[in-house]
């Protein structure tokens, strides 16, 4: 018998060494979460436990979404609210069908290009109550949870309520953002100081902060629910009933008429919205549009928004060999860049809601006219607005420049100077997003926005501010974008979804207005050209470009910009400027707050940007 080797066997029984093993994925800021239960990813902790509760208590993820969404609009108020808009696309798991619904808001039937004329008007303002459209999100979800959901309004209200009455920690970030408000709520907008500041003092840092006003708003809501009577179904409806018939657009309603607010016009104004235009109200459920990449299809909303921007970048890169190219590197970045610029033109001239505009949405997503014009792509940066021409279809273009001064672009490429806007510029609020994947695979991808506490004073008795997604609208006659009574503004608000070999497979998004789908679309390419896992393609360094009117006051344009996160190298950056863009280089870690769920085989997974150091994922 031969003598056992004791020493080699139990050195080779140790633990594993501190570098990675095969198989293993090389660092990434967070890892890539894989679970088989549910995944949950947010733009703040608190929010994303809050619909990792709703999960664990038997809740799916619509339910979760929900509860999410709400969570947020308390613990993030510079960056959504109960008063804004909250876009969604999702999969049914028992059908596998992908929906939208819109979660957008329309403009009151008062408001027309008139009306703005008459005021002395241009431009819509970017705050105030002149801008102010319909909440949008509060019926968007409604709907979800009654259609999609199982939970009731009481269970997924309960994160919310806690938060707003109870308090949670403020983020620096927003009680910077209060701080830079202070003049504007103490002077001008007194509900606002009411709710926000204390003895004219924004809060400090992680100090607990609660919104009463917004509590007892919730647990109204909430107390409807329980005294309606009938099943599940019709007690959501009559929740939405108070909210767009009741007790909400009545407080809104008199809110509006009843008072008038300093607004970016540095003039005081009331606004258009009544409580009839919430109750003639009611959300879209639409059908997604898609293309196909590669193995993948991916799905965006119609060009009532910004989505089909994505889509179409897309069909360009068709015409060149991305998989090639240094996601880092100077390629890469360039190419992507271009096909933005050229994108976002056709979205400026092209794009509004379907509803009211001819949009020639299957041209502008063929492959033909996607190789039509990624042929206008050179080794150089264009220093042009460039949209297509597809005859009987558009109209003028029209954007700000740095000096004030704008400028219209013609469907004959010839530029006019129209007179300078007036009107001081306030930073618009930002965004949040969610993506959830529950274990039935029912997955779900919202942005929630709007209702920003830079957007227009708060409601007292409601605790919530009003959306200024209106400021989108423009004041020109024949521009798709054009103000109409009853039209959704062209929002920037872009959640995205992607099957995989025909089967339902991820859902991705991120804040950040215009630059919504092109840090999308860094991700995606990363992750499906790359092989890149979920984090790393999150954690990459992002870029973007501002070469194309804004979409918000004063709606300005920067041409040739390119922004870069300060961790790309000093060769690409040259040689980035050596192609005639006008670089700027950021921190490192500065753009963009991705997060992403997917369903791969049979695990779940997830992943959250490390960015502003508060988005989170979670799961199991």
């Amino acid at each position: 018998m031969n003598k056992i080797d004791v020493d080699r066997i139990f050195k080779a029984s140790g633990t594993a060494p501190t570098a990675a093993l095969d198989g293993e994925p090389p660092f990434s800021t967070r890892p890539e979460l894989i679970g088989t239960f549910g995944m949950v990813a947010s733009s703040h902790w608190l929010a994303t436990a809050s619909g990792m509760s709703i999960l664990e208590k038997g809740g799916n993820a619509f339910d979760a979404a929900v509860a999410t969404t709400f969570a947020l609009q308390v613990v993030e108020p510079s960056m959504c609210g109960v008063g804004g808009e909250a876009p969604m696309i999702f999969c049914d798991a028992k059908t596998n069908n992908i929906h939208v619904i819109s979660g957008q808001g329309t403009a009151p039937a008062s408001a027309n290009i008139t009306a703005y004329r008459d005021i002395g008007l241009e431009i819509v303002p970017g705050s105030g109550l002149l801008p102010a459209v319909v909440p949008g999100a509060f019926d968007g979800l409604m709907r979800l949870l009654r259609d999609w959901g199982t939970m009731t309004v009481t269970e997924i209200l309960a994160p919310a309520i806690e938060y707003a009455r109870k308090g949670f920690p403020m983020s620096g970030r927003v009680c910077a953002t209060i701080a830079g408000l202070t003049e504007l709520f103490t002077e001008h907008w007194p509900t606002s100081a009411s709710i926000y500041l204390s003895n004219g003092e924004a809060p400090k840092p992680w100090a607990r902060f609660k919104n009463l006003p917004l509590a007892d708003f919730f647990d109204r809501i909430a107390a409807e629910y329980e005294r309606a009577r009938g099943n599940r179904e019709s007690k959501i409806e009559s929740v939405r009933n108070s909210f767009y018939k009741g007790f909400v657009a009545d407080a809104i309603g008199r809110f509006v008429a009843e008072n008038k607010f300093l607004d970016t016009t540095g003039e005081c104004h009331g606004g258009f919205l009544t409580a009839q235009d919430l109750a003639e109200f009611e959300t879209s459920l639409e059908a997604p549009l898609s293309i196909d990449y590669g193995e993948y299809s991916v799905f965006k909303m119609d060009s009532w928004s910004q989505g089909p921007t994505f889509l179409q970048q897309l069909e360009m890169l068709k015409n060149f060999d991305v998989k090639s190219m240094d996601p880092d590197g100077p390629d890469f970045v360039h190419t992507i860049t271009e096909t933005t610029k050229l994108a976002f033109a056709d979205r400026e001239k092209f794009y509004g809601d379907p509803k009211f505009v001819d949009v020639p949405i299957e041209i502008l997503l063929s492959e033909e006219y996607g190789r039509q014009r990624s042929s206008l792509i050179t080794e150089q940066s264009s220093g042009e607005i460039r949209p297509g021409k597809i005859d009987g279809y558009g109209g003028p273009i029209i954007y700000g420049l740095a000096d004030g001064s704008r400028v219209s672009v013609g469907d004959d490429g010839r530029i006019t100077k129209l007179a300078t806007a007036s009107g001081s510029t306030i930073d618009s609020g930002d965004t949040v997003h969610i993506d959830i994947a529950d274990k039935e695979g029912n997955m779900i991808s919202v942005t929630p926005s709007g209702g920003w506490l830079r957007s227009s004073p708060a409601i007292p008795e409601l605790g919530f501010q009003l959306s200024n997604r209106g400021q989108i609208f423009t004041l020109d006659e024949g521009s798709p974008g054009a103000l109409e009574p009853g039209k959704r503004p062209r929002t920037t608000l872009s959640p995205g979804f992607a099957n995989r070999a025909g089967i339902p497979y991820m859902a991705f998004g991120t804040p950040g207005a215009d630059r919504q789908d092109q840090w999308a679309l860094q991700f995606f390419l990363r992750h499906v050209d790359h092989d890149q896992n979920i984090q790393q393609a999150i954690d990459g360094p992002t870029f973007n470009t501002d070469h194309f009117p804004g979409s918000f006051f004063p709606k300005r344009a920067k041409l040739r910009s390119l922004s870069l996160e300060g961790r790309f190298s000093r060769k690409t950056i040259l040689e980035l400027e050596r192609r005639g863009h006008i670089v700027e280089v950021g921190e490192d870690w500065s753009q963009g707050r991705m997060t992403a769920v997917a369903r791969d085989g049979y695990y779940l997974k997830a992943g959250a940007s490390a960015r502003y150091m508060q988005t989170y994922a979670a799961g199991r």
